[in-house]
Parts: structure tokens; sequence; C-alpha cells
């Protein structure tokens, strides 16, 4: 039963080692990947100079947060 549980794990490992222990270790070690400086490292590493966040979701109107009901 234990065994189950570690095929994903396993076979993540075997096939992409180095992206698998980055992840691990970053996991372990608690690391924000959108704080600095790992951000400034990513994006070093990516070429890139940015980070840029992905647009929020149309609210239709709505505003954000706890509503409050009355129920008769």
């Amino acid at each position: 039963m234990f065994i189950d549980e570690l095929i994903p794990m396993a076979k993540e490992l075997i096939e992409q080692p180095i992206a698998f222990a980055g992840g691990f270790l970053s996991g372990l070690l608690r690391l924000n990947l959108h704080e600095d400086p790992v951000k400034s490292w990513i994006d070093e590493q990516a070429g890139s100079t940015s980070y840029t966040t992905p647009p929020a979701e149309p609210t239709n109107g709505k505003s954000s947060g706890p509503q409050s009901i009355s129920i008769d």
C-alpha cells in the first residue's frame, strides 16, 4: 500500500532527476519561488527580466471577499 504512493514520485525522479531534486530541495527549505533571491535567479536562468503575474479573472461586478446573507 505504501509502495503504491511512492511509485509516482519514483517515476518523476527517474524521468527528470535534476528538476525533481530542485523541487524537492526547495520544498524542504520552504523556498517561495516568487520572492528574491530565488525569483531573480530563476529569471536569470530563463533569460527573462521580470515575472508577470497571470491576469485576474473577471468578477462580473461582484466584490471579492465574504458576503453577508439573511435567511428568513
